[in-house]
Order: C-alpha cells, then structure tokens, then sequence
C-alpha cells in the first residue's frame, strides 16, 4: 500500500486517498498553477494508524523520510540545511470540515536554523517571529499547551525584550508545562506533528462537526507537509483567503479578504480584521490581476465557486489552497442557476451543487422595512453569512442550547465553539472577517452571521455587552441581518417568506427530473396554503385529531369521550362531525385536484382530556356532573403505555362511531367540493394497525357508513382506502393487508419507536453516549435507520406489491424531509414523500438529487 504521495503523483479524483487539500494541490500543480512543492500522507495511512493503536509505523516513518527527501532535492532546501526547509504540517480531510483539525506552521526552526535564516534574510525581527511562532503553535497542537499561555509571556516581557530572550523563555515555558526539551531535530518535529495531525482527527469539536454534518468517522483525514512561503516577510508580502463569487449573496464578483505582513493563521482565526481584497488592486496591482486569473482559471476547471488561501512573499503569489467554496443558501442556489446561464454546469451538475439541508433558511424571510425605520440600530459588522435571525444573546458556547433562539456573541469564533454555532439561531462577532472560522461555519450550515463589529465590547463578568452606548445583558433580545450586517435591539419583524426568480427556476428544473411525488403533512388551510406555495403536489398526512386541539371545539370532543349518557355522546358526535366536515371542506378547496390523505382518530383519548384544575371545573358544568367523577373518569381512561396504548385504530374497534363520523364529514365535504366543481381526491388513513383481520373490520364498518352517505346525497365521489404502516407487525405481513387497501403510508416516526424500542421523547436522555461510542451513527429520529427499520420498509414494499400490484406507497413521518432518508425511500421504490411545510422545499431537491444518483 502506497502510503506518501508528491503533489506530481496525484489529481482531484483522489480526493478520498489524499483528502479535498491534497488532492487540490495535486490538481493546481497538474494545470500549472503556482504552489509550494510538498507531500502528502494518505487517509489509508491515517486509518491504518488508528489500526495500530496510533502508532506511527516504521513503514509510514520510511516512506515520509522517502518522499521528505525527493521534496529537498525539488526544493534545493533541507532539513536545518544551509537553505533550511520549512514546512506546513495541516490536516485535510476528504470533506471540508474548515477549523476543525490542526496547522503548525514553520516546522522545522531551531537554534541551528535561525543562524541560517539569519543570513538569507537578514531580518533578525522576522526569523525571530517564526521562530515563536512555531514554539507557540507546536505546544499548543503537538503538547496541548494553552496558546495564551505564550501570547501572556509575551506580553509580559514587553516590545523592547531581546529576541532571544523571548525565545529562550518561551522554551522554558514549553518546559514547565510539558515536563519535556523543547525538540531541536526537524524530524522529530515532523513526526510528533504527523502524530498530532492524525490524532486531531478524533478531536471533540471535529466530532461534534461530523455528527452535525453527518460526515462518516472512518474516512479518516489526510496530511499535507507543505514548503513554507512567508507572508508575514516584509510590506510586499501577505496572507489571504478569497472566493471566486460572493459566498453570502452570490454575486459574480471576487470576494475576500488579506493581511499584509501575516500569516494564514491570522486571517482565518479572526485575531486581526482583514482588508477588503478590492485594496489589493491599490497595493500590489500586478498580485491583484495575476489572483484575478487564476481565480478564473480554477472556477472554470472544477466548475463550482471557489475557496482559495493564498499568500504573497515578497511580491509574488502562491496558492496554498482551493476548496468548493461554502455559501449562504440564497447564494447556492443563485450560483448555481447562473452557471447553467453561463454554459458552465448542465441543469443536473447545478443540482448537485446545493445541499438541500439548508434551504429551509431561504424560507425565513427578511425584516420588515416599516419595522427597521423605527428599530433601534446598535451597531453594525460585516456581512458573514446571508439571512436574518432573532433570538436571545449568549455569550458562551456551552450557555447556548436548543429551548430557545438564541444569537451566539464572541469575541471571535474558535473551533471549540462548533456546538454552539449549530444549536444558535445566529452568530455576531467582534473580530474577524468574512472570511474568519465563524462565517465559513456559519454559511455551510445555513446560519446567519454578522462577523468584525468591533464596537463590541463585551464583559464576561457581568455577561453583558456595551455598543456604542448601549449595554445589552444575555438573555436579552437582539436581530441580525448577515445580508447587511446590521445589529438591532430586541425582535424586529420579519416578512414572509418569497421566492425570487432563481430559486422559482431552480425548483422547477428539480421538478422536471425528480421521480418521488412530494407532499406535505398539513392539518389546517393555513399550513396547506404554505406548503401549496412551496411546491407540494397534495398532502400526505392530515392529521385529524390537530384540528380538535383548537380551543372553540376541544370542549366537544372532551364532552364526548367523558359523557356517559349515550344520547349526549350523540350530540357530541354529530357536533365534531359539523366541525370535521367544515375543516375538510375548507382544505379540500383549497388544495384542488391534489390528493388529500386524512389520517383518522390516532392519540390515545385521554391526550384530550382537561389537565388543568380550572379546565376540569368547566367540563363539571358542562356534564352538570361533580369534580370527584370527572378525574375518575379521566383516571379510567389514562393508559399506562400510551404510545402502545388504547390508541389509533384500536380506537375504533373499541368505538366505531370514532371513525365512522370522521369518514362520514370526509366524504361529505367531499362531495359539496364536487357540487361546485372541485375534482377533490380523498384518501383515508387507518394508523396503527397489526394485521388484516384488524384492517377488515374497521374497513367493512367504513364503507358501510360511506355507502350511507353516496344514498343519502345521491352522489358519489372516488376515494381510497389505505393503512398507516407503523409496526414491525404490519411490514411483516404486508403482503396479505395490501389486498385490502389502495395505499400504504409509511409512519416512519413511530415505526423507528416500535422497532429500535426508543421513546423519541426519552431517548434524548443517553442517545448522545450512543453517538460519542459510535454505537449509533445518526439520530434515528432524524434520518431512517436503514439497516433496521429501512429492511422493513423495503421488505413491506417488496411484500405489498406482491400482494397488490396497483398500491401506491409513501411516507408520512419527518424522514419524508430528510435528504438522505429521500434518497433511501427513492433507492427502494416508493411512490412519494410527505413532510411539514417548511422541508417541501428540501424534499423536491433531495429528490432530484436521488433520482440523478441513483440513475447514474
């Protein structure tokens, strides 16, 4: 196994051997393109390190010295050489996953090197800098060592100390807190940097990234040992990073920003606020134009926008690294719909190019014009990343949790802070640019950023913060614009949510080449609405029993389930049947010709029934019955296993009038729908149910109510019998049910309950040790567990069809907005999918996504 790669022996299409840095360096050194020579080592070293017990083999440590040594004769440096070699030792994994493993920068200084660099430089205030720079960034990566442990040293010794002064003390300081010499011998710095690289891999924040983003564990990072080029060497020289389009709102134009007279670190960590890149067009013209090309160049080859670090020795220009650029959704989508203009990306390429995950953020709207006249303005940042969001100020990652919305404010973003960024609505900083850690993060996970408001000033004693004459405490409400920048005081407004013309174009290409049907799960005219406006063909769930927890009609079925008198059970019913019927006739004209699946009685009763003291003193006068006889009929009714209790169409084995009043005002509406004209498509579900016998009486009781009512009125309407598939029993016996219905809906919600044992409400308790252990993968909640409850929904497919050739099958649970669960429910054949409103738009994506994949 090759284990070593040059630049020279690789290409972008080895991107899962030498991760997305080295497989791009590769590319730009194989077009031509200037970049510092290097060498990489593999993702399969990395695993097989793991292997080993993270242990560098003698077989990697040869193969390295190997390659080390064709590096020195391409360079013409060497290792503590009369020209010593010094190089970047930083992780790339196959993913992008921006600052969440480790750089050491300068690897190769000591004593012997300093004297060397002493007289090619001559410039004793620039060796020097490296020189602690490398001691600062080795103990903090390779030995844990807190960085601001040599940033205090520093600033204790003072601007006039004696450079080697400082650098002796810094060695000290390495010392006493490693217990270990500071290594002089650039080879054994190169392996504990190696070691470091590898082991960051499996660093907390990299971690919680890859859960967050769903990154696979086992690929394992690459590392790229790079020739080291000095942007921090003199005025003519610096560091920046820059995209080909702007990230945040996707205009054609080249967007970043740069230090002179800095390294990379400084840039993309935030220490300093960088320059605008258009400045560079004024200090050095010649680099400007010659980044202006190159930036060209590089978008046309990998045709995607591009993330490119670079830096500038001496007044000449070297890339250090091309990525596809992460960029706000507004921008995504934008972008992509351009580069199809432009003849640039064919309509399924620009697909690919959007993650269907954060679209939802397209949905949130602005603010309201009229509100922001008369909002009060604190202060304003840079644009970071695009979109606006509202929510209360915290200060520290770890106060940051998911009860609430909340603006995460820092003095700069670190890597650290990844768990924090993600539960936020949105991110402020002090420091930093457009391009610093946080609005990189921010922007590939859809988050709004404002980013270098340096009229911040926060006090982490007090926990509050003072703008421009404004002191605002956490816990306090503020609202950020990452389009603008601009940081308001309290909740200010948002508008609706409106397509623009891009993404209106953009969905409809999804459209024409996906294959799964997409619905939504709609309980009143108002979700309907939105989903309809979304793009949803019909709606896959109603559920019924959402209509009754409105406040004017709770009280009738509560009179219902709680009476005992069977002429005042009467009255109730035919009161929730008037009010059922007018909700379905409602959504039934407001759909159309799109199909309507209405899902019957599913919760257990006593989710119904008052809790409250004053609740249940109101139903006593409603029954004129005591308070004593209410809570023992409440208590008779309490199941002691709710979710496995005296619900769904238990229900209507035990209480058949239950069912057979809901499907009486669905046909019903159904047919005045039909009187004016409105070809509506009813569908009934029957949830819960565990086998065919179960499914035949609820069934022959449903169509003899239904058959009263094409008597009664005269008329007649289509509509579809069909079952909610949500326990193991039911996929089991798929076959012999299908004879009896039209459709199966897939609950993926409570199918994952009954087939992995998890309460999705309890199961927050331990499922993050299941992650952390690697028990568990992805949470089954959110994204199918294929290797489980998905073998049962394929074999469910397979056995249905068998049984009835004609049934339409889909999904109804939240997994119906998940992408990579479309993509399974795609993979296996299922006719739709169904979701809330707001995922619409991420299921026709992810749709068309996986009909391109699954096709290629």
């Amino acid at each position: 196994m090759k284990r070593v790669y040059l630049f020279e022996e690789g290409n972008k299409e080895m991107i899962n051997i030498l991760g997305g840095k080295g497989g791009n360096l590769a590319e730009m050194k194989k077009i031509g393109l200037p970049i510092p020579e290097g060498i990489i080592i593999s993702t399969d070293a990395c695993r097989e390190y793991y292997k080993d017990g993270q242990t560098i083999s003698e077989k990697l440590k040869n193969e390295v010295l190997e390659q080390i040594d064709k590096l020195e004769k391409i360079t013409g440096k060497e290792f503590e050489g009369d020209r010593p070699l010094l190089v970047s030792v930083r992780s790339g994994a196959p993913v992008s996953m921006p600052g969440m493993m480790d750089t050491i920068l300068n690897l190769g200084m000591n004593d012997k090197t300093v004297e060397k660099m002493m007289g090619i430089f001559h410039n004793e205030e620039f060796v020097y800098d490296l020189y602690f720079r490398f001691i600062q960034m080795f103990a903090e990566i390779v030995m844990c060592v807190e960085k601001e442990k040599f940033f205090k040293l520093k600033e204790e010794l003072g601007k006039e100390v004696d450079r080697k002064e400082l650098i002796a003390r810094a060695k000290e300081l390495y010392g006493e807190e490693t217990g270990k010499e500071f290594p002089e011998c650039a080879k054994e710095q190169l392996f504990m940097a190696i070691d470091a690289i590898f082991n960051s891999w499996e660093n907390e924040r990299a971690k919680v990234y890859r859960r967050i983003n769903r990154i696979d564990d086992e690929m394992g990072t690459a590392v790229v040992v790079q020739e080291m080029v000095f942007g921090n060497l003199n005025e003519k020289s610096g560091t920046g990073v820059a995209f080909t389009r702007n990230p945040s709102n996707g205009d054609k134009e080249i967007f970043g920003e740069y230090l002179l007279k800095a390294q990379g670190e400084d840039i993309v960590a935030g220490i300093r606020t960088p320059e605008p890149i258009e400045r560079l067009k004024e200090q050095l013209p010649e680099v400007y134009n010659e980044f202006s090309k190159i930036a060209k160049i590089l978008e046309e080859h990998n045709k995607d926008m591009q993330d490119i670090e670079f830096t500038i020795e001496d007044g000449k220009l070297f890339l250090l690294q091309t990525r596809n650029g992460k960029r706000s959704p507004y921008a995504a989508v934008k972008i992509a719909v351009e580069m199809v203009r432009e003849g640039l990306l064919s309509k399924e390429e620009a697909i690919m190019k959007v993650d269907p995950a954060v679209l939802p953020q397209l949905l949130h709207g602005n603010f309201e014009e009229s509100a922001i006249k008369k909002a009060t303005l604190l202060g304003k940042g840079l644009a970071g990343s695009a979109g606006v969001a509202i929510g209360r100020v915290v200060f520290a990652s770890e106060r940051v949790h998911t009860k609430e919305m909340t603006i995460l404010v820092r003095e700069e973003t670190s890597p650290e802070d990844i768990k924090g960024i993600s539960l936020a609505q949105g991110i402020v900083t002090v420091k930093g640019g457009a391009t610093s850690h946080g609005a990189v993060v921010a922007r590939g996970m859809g988050k709004c950023c404002v980013t270098g408001c340096g009229a911040i000033k926060i006090d982490d004693i007090r926990r509050e913060m003072h703008i421009n004459g404004y002191t605002v405490k956490e816990g306090e409400f503020i609202s950020i614009s990452g389009y603008t920048g601009e940081i308001y005081l309290g909740k200010v407004p948002l508008t609706k949510p409106q397509f623009d013309e891009n993404l209106k174009e953009f969905v409809a290409w999804c459209k024409e080449i996906k294959r799964l049907g997409i619905r939504m799960n709609a309980d009143t005219v108002g979700d309907a609405s939105l989903g309809k406006g979304f793009g949803a063909e019909g709606i896959g769930l109603c559920r019924t029993e959402h209509m009754f927890f409105q406040k004017d009609k709770i009280w009738t079925i509560r009179g219902m389930i709680l009476s005992h008198n069977p002429e005042e059970v009467r009255l109730a019913l035919e009161k929730l049947h008037d009010m059922q019927k007018e909700d379905f006739y409602n959504i039934f004209k407001l759909v159309g010709n799109d199909v309507v699946i209405v899902r019957l009685l599913d919760p257990p009763l006593h989710e119904f029934l008052p809790k409250e003291q004053k609740d249940k003193e109101k139903m006593c006068e409603i029954l004129n019955v005591s308070y004593e006889e209410i809570e023992r009929r409440i208590r008779n009714l309490k199941d002691e296993n709710p979710m496995l209790g005296h619900r769904g169409c238990r229900l209507a084995v035990t209480r058949p009038e239950l069912y057979n009043i809901q499907a009486r005002a669905i046909i019903e509406a159904s047919i005045q729908c039909k009187r004016e004209g409105i070809d509506v498509k009813p569908e009934i579900m029957i949830p819960l149910i565990i086998g065919a016998k179960e499914l035949q009486f609820i069934k022959k009781n449903l169509i003899k109510e239904i058959e009263r009512v094409f008597e009664g009125e005269r008329m007649r309407v289509d509509y579809k019998l069909g079952t909610m598939m949500e326990t193991p029993r039911a996929c089991l016996l798929a076959d012999e049910i299908a004879t009896d219905v039209d459709f199966f809906s897939f609950g993926t919600n409570d199918l994952t309950q009954t087939t992995m044992g998890l309460s999705r409400d309890d199961s927050v308790k331990f499922m993050p040790e299941y992650y952390e252990n690697g028990i568990l993968k992805v949470e089954p909640f959110a994204t199918i567990d294929e290797r489980g409850v998905g073998k049962l929904v394929k074999l469910a497919v397979e056995l249905g069809r068998k049984g009835n050739k004609e049934i339409e099958m889909g999904v109804c649970g939240e997994h119906g907005g998940d992408p990579k669960s479309i993509e399974f429910f795609d993979r296996v054949g299922l006719n739709y999918v169904s979701c809330s409103p707001f995922r619409v738009l991420v299921a026709i994506v992810a749709a068309a996504q996986s009909h391109i994949l699954n096709k290629n």
